[in-house]
C-alpha cells in the first residue's frame, strides 16, 4: 500500500513538473516570437540589406551556443532574447524582398498562417495523443546533416530544383522537430529545461516559416 502511494505521489509530481515546463516553454516562446516580430519590423523600417551568409551563421550559431552555455542561469533568458531578436532582425530584409512582389503580402500572410496552423496541429498531436516521438531523434540528426550539405551545395551551384528540395526538406525537418521536442517535454525523456525547449521550438518555427515562404514564392506566378 505504501509502495502504491509512493508511486502515485511520484506520478503526480511528474505531471505537475511537466505541466510547469510546458507552461514556461509556451510562455517564453510567445514572448520571443513577439520580440522577433518587433526586431523584424525594425529591420524592415530601416531598410536593412540581407546579411552576408557567413555573418548570419556566425551570429546565429554563436548566440545559440551562448544560450546553451547559460541555459541554467538567469543569463539564459537574456541570451534567448538576444538570439531570437537577431533571428527576427534577419527576417526583415527577407520580408521586404517578398513584400516588393505584386502578390508579396498574400505570400507572407499565407506562409504565416500555414506556419501557425502547422505548429498548433503538431503540438496538439503530441500533447493529446501523448505518443512518444523519441524515435525521431535519429532522423533529425541525419536530416540536419543532409540538409546542411544540400543547402551549401545549393548556395554554391545555384540550382533552383535543389533549393526547392531543400526548402521542402526543411518543412519536413521542422515539423518532425516540433513533434520530437513536444514529446520530449511530455515524457520527460530528455528535456526539462524550458529555455532549451523554447529555443528548439523557436528554430523549428523560424525554419518552417522561411521554408514555406520560399516554397510559396517559387510556386507563385510572381
Amino acid at each position: 500500500m505504501a509502495y502504491q502511494d509512493t508511486q502515485l505521489t511520484r506520478q503526480q509530481s511528474q505531471v505537475v513538473s511537466t505541466n510547469k515546463v510546458l507552461r514556461n516553454t509556451y510562455g517564453l516562446l510567445a514572448m520571443t516570437l513577439l520580440f522577433s516580430a518587433v526586431t523584424a519590423g525594425a529591420a524592415m523600417a530601416m531598410g536593412v540589406e540581407r546579411l552576408n551568409i557567413f555573418v548570419f551563421f556566425i551570429g546565429a550559431y554563436g548566440l545559440m551556443f551562448l544560450v546553451h552555455k547559460t541555459a541554467n542561469s538567469a543569463m539564459g533568458l537574456l541570451a534567448t532574447f538576444a538570439f531570437t531578436g537577431f533571428m527576427g532582425f534577419t527576417l526583415g530584409p527577407i520580408l521586404n524582398a517578398y513584400l516588393a512582389l505584386p502578390n508579396g503580402a498574400a505570400l507572407v500572410m499565407n506562409a504565416l498562417a500555414m506556419t501557425g496552423l502547422t505548429f498548433i496541429g503538431l503540438s496538439a498531436v503530441a500533447l493529446v495523443s501523448k505518443k512518444d516521438f523519441s524515435f525521431l531523434g535519429n532522423f533529425l540528426m541525419a536530416g540536419a546533416i543532409v540538409l546542411i550539405l544540400a543547402m551549401v551545395a545549393g548556395l554554391i551551384f545555384q540550382i533552383p530544383t535543389l533549393m526547392l528540395m531543400v526548402s521542402a526538406g526543411f518543412v519536413l525537418f521542422a515539423s518532425a522537430a516540433i513533434l520530437y521536442q513536444t514529446s520530449e517535454i511530455v515524457h520527460r525523456a530528455g528535456e526539462t529545461n524550458y529555455i532549451l525547449a523554447t529555443i528548439t521550438l523557436y528554430v523549428s518555427i523560424y525554419n518552417l516559416f522561411v521554408s514555406l515562404l520560399t516554397l510559396l514564392g517559387i510556386m507563385s506566378s510572381d
